[in-house]
């Protein structure tokens, strides 16, 4: 009966002699079974990656067995999500919407309004109101970006929402 010296296959040198032992065989198995559209190449990588990860779990004698059914089920998993994209590549959106033609009219006509009043606000309220509203930015990096104190940046998006609540009808921000 054989007596294991390593445990495990930590151990840099075994892990090299386990790669070359089984890179090249590993790579050919996964290009005839599958073919070289789905990298048989970088999947044999990411399986010996595992293996390595994995080295102290694994004895060198399942260390073959290992990374062959890691390749395989890496290349599998390839192949569903290349099916995956497949299916909505040839899914083509549709080409209508379910809003009636006054409504769109009625939101272009909203959207260039409220593009107007925008324009009319001062370039201060503009750019506060837009970095808050639009991008989402917070009160306190608004005023580091500008170099104003927090307190004005909040005047100013105050004033800003403020008039465009009178000036359009039913206008609302979260």
């Amino acid at each position: 009966m054989k007596k294991n010296l390593h445990q495990d296959i930590c151990n840099e040198t075994l892990f090299a002699n386990i790669y070359n032992k089984y890179a090249k065989n590993l790579h050919d198995f996964l290009y005839y079974k599958y073919g070289e559209n789905l990298n048989p190449g970088d999947k044999a990588q990411d399986a010996f990656a595992k293996l390595w990860e994995n080295c102290s779990k694994v004895p060198p004698e399942k260390a073959k067995s290992f990374v062959f059914t890691t390749a395989n089920n890496l290349m599998l998993n390839e192949v569903k999500h290349q099916k995956v994209v497949l299916k909505y590549k040839n899914e083509s959106p549709k080409g209508y919407t379910n809003e009636n033609p006054e409504f769109l009219l009625e939101k272009s006509q909203y959207l260039k309004k409220y593009q107007e009043v925008l324009s009319k606000l001062s370039e201060e309220q503009r750019t506060a109101f837009l970095l808050s509203k639009v991008e989402g930015k917070k009160h306190q990096e608004i005023a580091e970006f500008l170099g104003v104190t927090k307190k004005v940046v909040e005047y100013r998006i105050y004033t800003a929402f403020d008039q465009l609540k009178k000036e359009l009808d039913n206008f609302k921000i979260k």
